[in-house]
């Protein structure tokens, strides 16, 4: 897993409440197990016209949100299903770090398990983080994950809170799997030792 230690980068506003992962990806892409190849389907209801063709009026087709790697989002964000497509999408299309007011439980963590950090501030403070990111292409924001900030394009600093564990995990790239191989030493140690008290095993 990529690690997380600072980003810089253009935020999209999303100022809609109870996004849902159904609307983040919808069911009919939920065939493949690959986590790449999903962002081109991120938001896809609201993306795409019924013809195909780019909805000219959705954020991320705007030329200055297409490079987003920051969305700043409404109130439940990530609820619905439990679907770990949802934040396979999200990454792939190329963003990291989602600000809300709150989320669902299981998005919320997933995302720790993929690589992107969830946000969770005051909703005046996610006002704030949403008009900078109003500004398009120029106003960039840094997040600041040591030291659990956000920096917007005025130099205006939020704080935010993270588990620690969690803040562990994203700052050393660790998923589930990497924090098993931290312990491989004391793994093999004790394979050794239970193939020689217990050879018939």
């Amino acid at each position: 897993m990529d690690k997380f230690t600072t980003l810089t980068g253009i935020a999209a506003p999303l100022p809609l409440i109870n996004v849902d992962t159904d609307m983040i990806i919808p069911k009919q892409f939920l065939k493949t197990i690959k986590r790449s190849g999903l962002g081109v389907n991120l938001f896809d209801e609201m993306r795409y016209n019924d013809d195909g063709s780019e909805n000219e009026n959705f954020v991320l087709n705007k030329d200055a949100y297409r490079e987003a790697e920051i969305l700043v989002g409404g109130d439940n964000f990530g609820c619905g299903s439990s679907r770990e497509h949802a934040p396979w999408a999200i990454k792939d299309f190329g963003i990291r770090c989602v600000i809300a007011p709150s989320f669902a439980d299981i998005f919320y963590n997933n995302c720790f398990k993929n690589g992107i950090l969830p946000i969770a501030l005051p909703q005046a403070q996610v006002d704030l983080l949403m008009k900078d990111a109003e500004k398009g292409a120029n106003a960039r924001m840094t997040i600041d994950l040591e030291a659990q900030t956000v920096t917007t394009s005025d130099g205006e600093v939020v704080s935010f809170e993270v588990d620690p564990f969690k803040k562990h995990c994203l700052l050393n790239g660790l998923d589930e799997i990497g924090l098993t191989l931290e312990k491989a030493a004391s793994i093999d140690a004790f394979e050794a030792q239970a193939g020689q008290s217990r050879p018939w095993v």
